[in-house]
């Protein structure tokens, strides 16, 4: 059975003289009940809730979760840049400002620009509920000295963008006017905490997705903030309590069928091949991150089982490691300043990582050698 109550909106036509004329999509009102039937659909909100039940497990079956929460927040940064066209991987996302080359310097800027957005977006839902101005504050922080400084950070657009093409006319895809802004996200955030409405949260966060992406409220910015809305959306509703699961890296290898999903709820009110799209989304990256953790506890076994080994220096040894979970490339300097302690012992203590195949030396030179926990870091590039 198809949803037959779900009008995605309208093109209003605009004109401002005979060489100047466009077409922009105005999106309905969404804060209201929508009544999903698609068997389909009941069965992969079936199977994403199973899965996101147990990835949510090993935020407490794994001692310091937050130790590795840091290197998803990481990937999903470079991950969800990317898409639009930022080019810093996930190697140089982690190091140092004085590592970066010029070159690649204002992508980096960017990428760490968006681990402070999330971090900082995700901290505030501890003591506020979603909310415009939340999202808002998360924007100001993601485009902050950074290119895209000069469109208005954290302040809802007020004159027409978008998508695609060299200027509006061949655009592909046009949002809805400034002028609608304001009633569109009052609506929205409506949306979000109206506990009248009878639908699963799994499905509201795919509307909303949709929803946002469709308003483009800011002048840049928009796709990492509506990718971002999806994980404080699942934090909030308690499906999550960390920031474990993000779908950039799924949108990203589907990019085409990611736009063609949004694009088609537009053209025919099909909203429910886009929710199948999301949740199969949901699905695939939730068995991601479960084999991620899987292969995570696996390490942390065999590291333990190395440093037991190390004899006096073990309890250093443990809280390097537990270090480098967050950190996995490093500097022996690093190493002594974060353990407080001399930069001989520091330098023995790599050494003996080196020794047991935990670390490999990535630079090849003698001075300013660079250290990564290979096998764990790997699990993030992939």
């Amino acid at each position: 059975m198809k949803i037959t109550n779900f009008l995605s909106g309208k093109y209003l036509q605009h004109y401002f003289n005979k060489d100047y004329a466009y077409k922009s999509f105005s999106p309905s009102f969404i804060n209201k009940q929508f009544d999903f039937k698609d068997n389909k659909i009941i069965v992969l909100l079936e199977e994403a809730v199973k899965l996101l039940s147990e990835l949510n497990g090993y935020s407490f079956f794994i001692p310091d979760v937050n130790f590795f929460i840091r290197m998803h927040v990481v990937k999903e940064a470079t991950t969800s840049s990317r898409i639009e066209g930022i080019k810093t991987i996930i190697d140089d996302a982690i190091l140092a400002e004085n590592e970066i080359s010029l070159e690649n310097r204002n992508d980096w800027e960017e990428v760490q620009n968006y681990i402070k957005a999330i971090n900082y977006a995700v901290e505030q839902l501890e003591k506020l509920p979603l909310c415009l101005r939340l999202i808002k504050d998360t924007h100001r922080i993601l485009l902050s000295g950074v290119r895209g400084k000069e469109k208005q950070p954290g302040e809802i657009r007020i004159s027409q963008n978008w998508i695609g093409g060299s200027n509006i006319n061949d655009a592909f895809f046009v949002p809805p006017h400034h002028e609608e802004l304001p009633g569109l996200l009052d609506d929205l955030e409506k949306f979000w905490h109206n506990k009248a409405l009878n639908i699963p949260n799994f499905i509201k966060i795919a509307i909303t997705h949709y929803q946002f992406e469709t308003i483009h409220p800011f002048l840049d910015g928009n796709g990492r903030i509506g990718r971002l809305l999806i994980i404080l959306q699942l934090i909030e509703s308690k499906i999550l309590d960390k920031p474990t699961l993000y779908l950039s890296d799924f949108f990203e290898k589907h990019r085409t069928a990611y736009y063609d999903s949004l694009n088609m709820v537009r053209q025919s009110n099909d909203i429910e091949q886009w929710i199948k799209f999301f949740l199969s989304g949901i699905i695939d990256t939730a068995k991601d991150g479960k084999n991620t953790f899987k292969n995570i506890i696996r390490l942390k076994e065999i590291y333990e089982q190395n440093i037991k080994k190390f004899g006096r220096p073990a309890e250093q040894a443990k809280e390097l490691l537990l270090y480098m979970f967050s950190n996995p490339i490093i500097k022996i300097g690093e190493i002594s300043q974060q353990l407080k302690i001399s930069y001989n012992t520091a330098n023995g203590l790599i050494m003996r990582f080196l020794e047991t195949n935990m670390v490999k030396e990535i630079t090849g030179s003698s001075r300013n050698r660079i250290f990564v926990l290979w096998e764990y870091f790997d699990l993030f590039k992939k």
